[in-house]
């Protein structure tokens, strides 16, 4: 019998997509031994409903300019092209209707993890997907029902000092070169 392929499925604003966000993509992928790992850029994280992002097209165009290299991550737009806001559960039901014989895997940071309760439908999400945290520290605490993988690590990387400082040398250091001249070419922030 064929094992299950394993997919990891990432969300985010990803405003802009940095190399934290690899760093921990690739890690998951190497540490749990993903066959795949999606990135689904959103149009509006329901958690952040006054933030305004980059348009929809530039995060799109620089998460695949992030990707490219890594023969081990796509990226789709259904979070993009679906109706507002962006409900990772009804992501996990198109990927789930794409990828019918794979287990599914969401990755988050140990700080959606504490607010998982608080998003629309957890427990529904986690009848569709097993749960990988990342954290810098403490073992993200078990939730009845959720099924929890714990990877550890953390990248210094932070999307909104990229916004607030486009130019500086950090920045530069915190992107992939691809996206650091998108973002630059077109004068995004």
């Amino acid at each position: 019998m064929k094992a299950k392929q394993k997919i990891c499925l990432i969300g985010g604003t990803f405003d802009p997509i940095h190399l934290g966000h690899t760093y921990i993509a690739e890690k998951c992928y190497r540490e749990l031994n993903m066959d795949k790992v999606i990135f689904l850029p959103c149009k509006q994280s329901p958690h952040k409903l006054t933030k305004q992002n980059a348009p929809d097209h530039h995060r799109l165009a620089m998460c695949e300019l992030a990707v490219k290299a890594l023969h081990w991550a796509e990226v789709h737009d259904y979070d993009l092209t679906a109706p507002s806001p962006s409900y990772s559960w009804r992501t996990a039901e198109i990927m789930q209707q794409k990828y019918p014989e794979a287990d599914l895997y969401w990755l988050m940071g140990s700080d959606q993890w504490d607010a998982i309760l608080k998003w629309n439908r957890p427990k529904y999400l986690a009848s569709l997907v097993n749960f990988i945290v990342v954290s810098r520290g403490e073992n993200p605490k078990n939730i009845k029902n959720f099924t929890l993988s714990h990877i550890g690590g953390a990248h210094t990387a932070s999307a909104t000092y990229i916004r607030k400082h486009p130019y500086s040398s950090l920045t530069r250091s915190w992107l992939s070169p691809l996206v650091l001249e998108y973002m630059q070419t077109h004068n995004i922030y």
